[in-house]
């Protein structure tokens, strides 16, 4: 008797175990746990970016104009510069003495010049009164004109001569900064030999490198807005100045050029982030790129309806600050999966739970 009631619980055990594993697999797995975005319609900047570096378009070698010993020099490396401000003085003696004669050889020619003026005065009275052929008139002109042209060489080496005592004091032909000092008194130069290099940086180029393949949508006068490291929170606003014509051969990139006006707080050599305004849309419609995933069918978002996830296959565009723009697939104001996305299928019931506050109030990046 024990037996049949023991045999009788266990298969009453069984069939309730059967139960409510039948019941459990016709409830199927729980819904996915996901937070849900818009699809939103605003202005979206098309944008082709990159990473550039700075080249100082005043980066001169300061070299003597002059042969001489240097006896002076009052710039060292690393100081700031204004232009015009004396930075070596060679030695000028030899070149005043010279001067000094030139100007003495301009004050006997126009001493001459006087006295063979009134000589032709004379001379034409002479020749009206029949004293004198007019022949030997001529003869006087001409020594006058010979005497008028070599006063005008005399003048032209004078002045040539004051040039170079000038040239003997080194001044600076930019505002900028001296970078390298090659120069110590005592030294003696000759023409054109280096003095000083100086870097300024209140007229920067920026050097934008971009693949071959951005060059049908790069062209002169585009907005580039930059940022860098060495300015942090600064933006600064330029256009495409030029677009070298080949392509670079390591790098298969092409050269895209930005002059800037610098405010002292970019460096020559320093690297900038770039951003060229290919296009603006005033009403794009765009989501967070996690919002769109890829599946066989495609690049796809999920639109939220009814506790339930529905495929839509969609057509993108740019990226963006973390956005994307949708260019078919789905409409303005449409809810659609957010974090979670990567793990729904077409159908399948979702929970909705409430997004992060950074999320919730990101927005599109304003185009500037």
């Amino acid at each position: 008797m024990n037996k049949t009631l023991l045999a009788v619980a266990c298969a009453a055990l069984c069939l309730s175990a059967c139960g409510k594993k039948a019941e459990e697999k016709k409830a199927g797995p729980p819904p996915t746990l996901i937070t849900t975005t818009q699809v939103q319609s605003a202005a979206f900047e098309v944008a082709e970016e990159t990473l550039g570096t700075l080249e100082a378009l005043v980066d001169p070698k300061i070299g003597a104009e002059v042969a001489g010993k240097v006896i002076k020099v009052l710039a060292t490396a690393g100081k700031a510069v204004r232009r015009g401000e004396t930075l070596a003085i060679i030695d000028a003696a030899d070149f005043a003495l010279q001067n000094q004669a030139e100007k003495a050889e301009v004050k006997r020619l126009e001493a001459l010049l006087v006295q063979q003026e009134k000589l032709v005065e004379r001379q034409q009275t002479l020749v009206a009164k029949g004293f004198i052929s007019q022949n030997a008139a001529d003869d006087v002109k001409a020594q006058r004109t010979a005497i008028a042209e070599q006063l005008a060489a005399a003048r032209a080496r004078a002045d040539i001569g004051s040039r170079s005592v000038g040239k003997t004091t080194v001044t600076a032909p930019a505002d900028g900064i001296i970078e390298n000092q090659l120069v110590s008194p005592g030294d003696y130069v000759k023409l054109g030999d280096p003095l000083f290099q100086l870097v300024s940086n209140q007229k920067l180029r920026a050097h934008l490198p971009f693949p071959e393949a951005a060059a049908p949508r790069l062209a002169k006068g585009q907005p580039v807005r930059l940022t860098s490291p060495q300015a942090p929170g600064k933006v600064f606003e330029g256009r495409i100045a030029d677009i070298r014509p080949s392509v670079a051969d390591g790098s298969r990139a092409i050269d895209v050029l930005v002059d800037l006006d610098g405010d002292g707080s970019l460096k020559a050599g320093g690297t900038v982030n770039a951003a060229v305004q290919i296009a603006l849309r005033d009403n794009a419609l765009v989501v967070p790129e996690q919002s769109v995933v890829l599946r066989p069918a495609g690049k796809v978002v999920y639109a939220i309806a009814d506790g339930k996830a529905q495929q839509r296959v969609v057509q993108v565009g740019a990226k963006r600050g973390g956005r994307i723009e949708i260019l078919a697939g789905v409409a303005a104001g449409e809810t659609v999966a957010l974090d979670g996305a990567g793990f729904l299928t077409n159908g399948v019931p979702v929970t909705v739970r409430e997004a992060p506050p950074a999320a919730a109030k990101s927005a599109v990046p304003a185009a500037k």
